[in-house]
Formats: C-alpha cells, sequence, structure tokens
C-alpha cells in the first residue's frame, strides 16, 4: 500500500452544488497531473499519465466528492493499452466522471488505484488476467478468473488460442505447507467449496483459521468464467446480444441484466423507448427483482440454521409465483430474452384482463407471505443470534469496496440508481428506498425482505398505468434502424439497479456493427471482495452466514 499523506478530506461547509462537476472544473482541480481530455457520452473524461493514478483519485475522492469507483475497464487499442476508472459519488449519482490512463503497447504498466479504493483490487487483477496490463503498488497482483499457470492474456489482441495450457497440481498446494505448527499458535489451513451448497454455486474459498476463528480468507473465482465479454464482442447489438445477459445472474435477474445492456447500447445509439414499453420494462424488473429476493432469503435460512421444508420451500413456493407471471409475459421462466433495443419484443399476453388479474393475486398474497417470513426468520431466535453483530461492514469500507444494492443498502448507505440516477419509469412512481444502519448479516435480510414491499408497490402502480392505457397507443417498440453503427471510439458507461446491486456496462464502439470493446460490472464482483473484510476474526459459521447474505451468482462474479 502507498505511504503517501492522504490529502485532507473537504471542508463540511462545500455543498455538493460547489462542487467540481463540469470537465472544466475538474480539468482545473487536477491541473497538474491532466495531459488531455476524453469524449465519454455520458461523463467528462480526463486523460493521466501512469504514475500519477494514485494522486488523481484521491484528490477526486477527497476534494471532488467522488468516493465510489464504480469500474475499471482495460482495452487494448491498436497503439495503446488504457485504465478507465469510472468514477461517480453515493451521494449524487449523476455526478460522473471517467480517467482514463494510457500505456504504451511495448511497456503496459500503470499504477494500482488499490491503496485509494479497495474495490480495484479485484478489477486491476482482472484487467492484469485477461488484458495483460501490469498495476505497480498494488496489493496482491496475480490472477483472478485464470490458474495462475495460464500462458497469455486472452482479451489481448496477440493471445495465441491454440496454445497450450497446463494446470499442474501445484497449483492448488496447501499455502502454508512449508508452515510448521508452534506451540503457542494453532493455524490451520482449509478449503471451502468449490462444491459445496454453503459457497452458493463454484465458489472456493480458502480459509486460514487460527484456533477457531478466521486469520485470513481468500476468495477464489473463476470456475465459471465463459468469457462472456469477448462473445459480446463478437456479437451486433441489434440482435444478436441481447440474450446473453440473462446468463449472467441466471438465477432470477434475466430483465434486469438485458435492461443493464439495453440501457448502455441505447443511450450509445441515441435510441429512443416509447413511455409503454418503459412502464411494462419497470413492472417485469421489479417482479425479477422480487423473485430474486425470494431466493436469496431463502438459500440465506438454509445456510444459517438448515431449514430446508418450511422456509426454503415457502420462499420457493413465492418465486414460483412469479416465475409463473414471468412466463406468461416472456415466454421462458429463466433465459427470457424480452427485452429489445427501443422497447421490448412483444406486448403484454391476453386476455389482459387475465394477467392483471394473476398479478394482482399475487400480489394480494405478498403481505400474508412477508409476515409468515418475519415470524419464521428474522424473528427466529437462532437465526438473530447467528446474524446480529456478525459480518459487520461499516459504511465507509463498504464505500472503499465499491458495495452497492442491499449489501451497502444494509450498511446504511442510502444509494439506490433506481432513484439516484433515474431511467424507466421509476421516477413517476412512489416508493422508498430501504436501507437498515445495522451493517450486519441481519440488516441484509431485512433490507431484502422490505425491498419486496416497495417492489410490489411498484408494480401494483404499473399494473393500474396499464389498465387504463389507450389501445391505439400502445407502442412497444420505437423505429430501431436494422443496422446499428455508432461512430469509431464513441464510449458510454450506464448501469442498472439490479436485484444484487449497480450492474453497469461499458462499451467503446469502434464503427462497426459489433463493439469494440464490452465491459459488464458485475455488482457480485465488488460485493464478493467484502467477505474478507466482513470475516476476520469471527468464526466458520458466522463466514457462511456472511457469504450468504451477500446473494451472489457465481455466474455474474464469473462472467
Amino acid at each position: 500500500m502507498s505511504l503517501e499523506e492522504p490529502e485532507p478530506t473537504q471542508s463540511a461547509e462545500k455543498t455538493a452544488e460547489q462542487l467540481p462537476t463540469t470537465g472544466d472544473e475538474i480539468e482545473s482541480l487536477l491541473s497538474d497531473v491532466v495531459i488531455g481530455r476524453d469524449d465519454h457520452l455520458n461523463a467528462p473524461g480526463v486523460i493521466i499519465r501512469p504514475d500519477d493514478v494514485q494522486k488523481t483519485l484521491r484528490r477526486l475522492r477527497n476534494k471532488a466528492g467522488f468516493d465510489h469507483l464504480s469500474c475499471v475497464t482495460a482495452d487494448e487499442r491498436v497503439d495503446r493499452y488504457e485504465s478507465i476508472y469510472h468514477l461517480t459519488s453515493y451521494d449524487d449519482r449523476t455526478r460522473e466522471l471517467s480517467v482514463v490512463v494510457p500505456t504504451t503497447k511495448d511497456d503496459p504498466v500503470s499504477e494500482s488505484a488499490a491503496p485509494v479504493f479497495r474495490t480495484a483490487d479485484w478489477h486491476e487483477r482482472e484487467a492484469y488476467d485477461l488484458v495483460g496490463i501490469n498495476y505497480e503498488d498494488h496489493p496482491d497482483l496475480r490472477r483472478i478468473l485464470l490458474p495462475q499457470t495460464w500462458q497469455g492474456h486472452p482479451l489481448s489482441n496477440n493471445y495465441d488460442q491454440d496454445r497450450p495450457q497446463i494446470v499442474t497440481l501445484k497449483e492448488w498446494e496447501n499455502p502454508l505447507a512449508e508452515d510448521h505448527r508452534e506451540e503457542e499458535g494453532d493455524t490451520m489451513y482449509i478449503n471451502i467449496g468449490p462444491h459445496h451448497p454453503a459457497t452458493h454455486g463454484v465458489l472456493h474459498v480458502k480459509t486460514v483459521l487460527d484456533g477457531e476463528q478466521i486469520a485470513d480468507i481468500d476468495p477464489d473465482i473463476g470456475y465459471l468464467h465463459r468469457c462472456e465479454e469477448q462473445i459480446c464482442e463478437a456479437k451486433t447489438y441489434r440482435h444478436q446480444i441481447m440474450p446473453y445477459p440473462d446468463r449472467w445472474d441466471y438465477a432470477s435477474s434475466g430483465l434486469l441484466n438485458e435492461w443493464a445492456y439495453a440501457r448502455a447500447a441505447e443511450d450509445l445509439n441515441d435510441l429512443e423507448v416509447p413511455e409503454y414499453a418503459q412502464v411494462i420494462r419497470t413492472m417485469g424488473a421489479e417482479i425479477c427483482r422480487i423473485a430474486s429476493h425470494m431466493l436469496a432469503v431463502g438459500t440465506f435460512a438454509l445456510d444459517v440454521y438448515g431449514d430446508f421444508t418450511a422456509i426454503f420451500m415457502y420462499a420457493m413456493r413465492d418465486r414460483e409465483k412469479a416465475q409463473n407471471i414471468l412466463e406468461d409475459l416472456t415466454g421462458q421462466r429463466m433465459m427470457f430474452n424480452y427485452f429489445r433495443l427501443g422497447g421490448v419484443v412483444w406486448d403484454l399476453p391476453e386476455p389482459r384482463d387475465e394477467f392483471f388479474e394473476t398479478i394482482r393475486d399475487f400480489l394480494e398474497d405478498l403481505p400474508t407471505a412477508l409476515e409468515e417470513y418475519h415470524d419464521l426468520i428474522s424473528s427466529n431466535e437462532i437465526l438473530q443470534v447467528r446474524t446480529i453483530d456478525t459480518g459487520v461492514l461499516p459504511p465507509e469500507e463498504a464505500k472503499s469496496y465499491g458495495a452497492t444494492g442491499p449489501v451497502a443498502r444494509g450498511s446504511g448507505i442510502d444509494y439506490d440508481l433506481r432513484r439516484d440516477d433515474p431511467y424507466g419509469y421509476y421516477d413517476e412512481l412512489d416508493w422508498d428506498v430501504v436501507t437498515e444502519d445495522g451493517c450486519d448479516n441481519f440488516s441484509r435480510l431485512l433490507v431484502r425482505l422490505r425491498e419486496v414491499e416497495e417492489s410490489a408497490k411498484i408494480i401494483e402502480q404499473c399494473v393500474d398505468i396499464l389498465e387504463g392505457w389507450p389501445e391505439d397507443e400502445r407502442t412497444i417498440q420505437s423505429n430501431v434502424p436494422r443496422t446499428l453503427r455508432p461512430d469509431d471510439d464513441a464510449e458510454i458507461y450506464r448501469a442498472v439497479e439490479g436485484a444484487k446491486g449497480e450492474l453497469g456496462i461499458y462499451i467503446r464502439g469502434d464503427g462497426t456493427e459489433e463493439p469494440g470493446r464490452f465491459k459488464i460490472r458485475s455488482p457480485c464482483f465488488s460485493n464478493l471482495q467484502t467477505l474478507p473484510e466482513m470475516s476476520s476474526g469471527e468464526y466458520i459459521p458466522d463466514m457462511v452466514a456472511s457469504l450468504g447474505s451477500l446473494d451472489i451468482v457465481l455466474g455474474e462474479v464469473d462472467r
């Protein structure tokens, strides 16, 4: 970590309105480090030298209020490599900034941002792993998705796909094999996963115990890596990319995933979405959110005290009701492929009255179901003992790790893109952002249960609007050109509020029908980084509860 003294934070008298926002104001603040400007469609971009990364980001965080490093994108261009740090603010999501760090082709070395924003740790490891940029002063620069013995970088232009790859058994040996137990010590290394129900997928947690307490853990990901970004870079904007987002968080967030791509691609190509289609999108997305939270709550209870027959099956019962509605709407139960650039693929199912009645019946049953969940889960003494004051994640730590969604809101961070960076029909509806101040596993559970109530309010309002919509004004898609070719070097980063948090997409156009660069900012990827912070000094059962409270899906972590 850097030993440089942090710059003083902005004084309390400095209001949000006084913080630098425009490109000129930011360039003035960074006058000694900025070497150029870059055009990004939704954010001013500044170009800095690769040895000024920490100075720049620390100044932007402390003096300009950019306290959220939402994403790091690495890219290889014809004449250079680039790292792009996408910055925003937890207090004002509309303030966005892109910090571009170019390096030479023959020596792609850049200073690490990890000493300033802890979320950069994993993001830069991924950039090193897949693109090949080295980050000096990084606390642990090693591959994160691929085995350490892997040869080459799959997203680099000169990657040889035919090169033989060998992963030795030594790759997986006990890292403490050379250690010797001392008389006063009781250190043990154990593997948790990757094939274990409590890991919520193929996650391997390397765990070091000191007695019965966790001394260190290292989440080992990449078992489900499918190179989704490179797949999308080989597909056309208009139709071919949209089926893939369903497969990132495949559990139940399909429409939310599709919306993330749709929002980025529509803004990049200046496409309008009819108001009627926006209402349908909003309703479908919230049904997906409820389905996702039901799965999260059921598996969390299963992790904490092993109740399968009651709580898990109760959650599956209500999740199935949501899935039935989504099947009526989209024709699918998991891989929906319902959104299209410019709208949705088809209108609501007929007869409409029966479809609306099904949704209203579902919403009418939800309050009773939620009361049951509070009786069975949040009021359960065993669960309370195991979750209250365990997995504590203070708000400042959550911000440094880039945590979003229920994980951040469970730490008292009032941040939700549906309200703070409005899209769809959310800003026309009456609903509230849910936060809890406990910062522990119990708070994250309560946030999800309470968010189901808010999603139900949103869905009910959408149904009311759709029922009264004039038949001759039900436009489901705008007029989208058959071929989309964004300008060469047009760049954008757009995000939506997924069930797990901020799901963002960076796209760089290259003048063709296919993206020059496609980057997925997974909320699960950033949230999972917080697990060591939550688990240090606690016990194995506490770590299992903390992992369950993060509600990760490895398809989205690994992509």
